[in-house]
């Protein structure tokens, strides 16, 4: 993304969205000054309030007049959803059987219909960018221009609250946020370390990377519901390439101790792909000096929360 459709999407979105705070998290033993971005404090509890936004904007008004659906396990089905809301046009979102309750409530409370499907059949979605069944306009989740723009707004506000970040640290999902944030980072501070966040539990990235081409791996549900795949994909592979410095894989056990120290020390509720930033960053495998994470948000079941909060393990 360039950095003028960068600064375009964030005039857009000026008034829609919460610039949200970066606060330093509340650990005096960590390997580097580690500092949250808060996308959890948006409407939606999630940064693809961003996304969602800049991509409804710019939309032609004929194509939005039939409504508008996506492809999302929870968080860009309520951006697509909020904004629709806000428009006054239907909204529709193919979700896959895993997706948390908590994310389907919201996506109704919204006023989006739910339709739930294998992950197969919704990874299948996302590919052929369509679903047989669905009016309207498809809203990519991540391989957007516009959306990849909106994400990389927080790039822009990363920046101005802390010119001097060493590294930066992203849940890694699809892959738009990481090139939205990326592009923003590159072309204002090329030489910002800017990693990749992954649970071994669905890490295609990591395993592509050190493969030296793509790999698909297996993947298996967890409570870290907002990333992970079976693959990369094709059209983010260039980004992948040319924005980032490597992918930090996490195991649950370390993203839920993760989780639980932002309740415990800053206060924050994060979901799990809002965590596992901060997993990587305790690790010390990020580096030293100033790292951010981005905690991209907070929509959790209040049931796999208190589990998490208690100790217990899940997977």
């Amino acid at each position: 993304m360039s950095l003028d459709e960068i600064r375009a999407a964030q005039r857009r979105l000026a008034g829609s969205i919460l610039r949200t705070p970066l606060v330093r998290l509340n650990v005096e033993d960590a390997p580097a000054e580690i500092y949250l971005k808060l996308e959890n404090l948006q409407p939606i509890g999630s940064f693809k309030l961003r996304g969602a936004g800049n991509a409804m904007a710019v939309a032609p008004p004929e194509q939005l007049a039939a409504g508008v659906y996506t492809a999302s396990a929870g968080n860009m089905a309520q951006g697509v959803a909020w904004n629709a809301r806000r428009l006054g046009i239907p909204c529709s979102v193919v979700v896959p059987d895993h997706a948390p309750e908590a994310k389907l409530s919201a996506i109704r409370r919204l006023g989006g219909e739910v339709i739930k499907v294998p992950f197969d059949r919704w990874w299948q979605t996302l590919g052929d960018r369509s679903y047989p069944e669905m009016a309207g306009l498809f809203i990519h989740p991540f391989d957007d221009p516009a959306v990849m723009a909106g994400n990389g707004t927080i790039g822009l506000e990363l920046l101005e609250d802390l010119p001097d970040v060493d590294a930066v640290v992203i849940p890694y999902g699809g892959g738009g946020l990481s090139a939205g944030i990326g592009s923003a980072i590159r072309a204002l501070k090329p030489d910002t370390r800017i990693y990749a966040a992954e649970v071994s539990t669905g890490a295609p990235l990591a395993a592509s990377l050190a493969a030296g081409e793509p790999r698909d791996v297996v993947y298996t549900p967890s409570f870290v519901d907002g990333i992970g795949g079976k693959g990369v994909f094709d059209s983010m592979r260039p980004f992948v390439s040319v924005l980032l410095d490597g992918a930090l894989v996490s195991e649950p056990d370390d993203v839920a101790a993760a989780l639980r120290l932002l309740v415990e020390r800053n206060h924050v509720v994060a979901e799990g792909a809002g965590a596992a930033p901060v997993a990587a960053a305790l690790s010390g495998r990020a580096g030293g000096g100033k790292v951010a994470c981005i905690v991209s948000g907070g929509n959790i079941d209040a049931g796999k929360l208190a589990r998490i909060l208690s100790g217990e393990a899940l997977n």
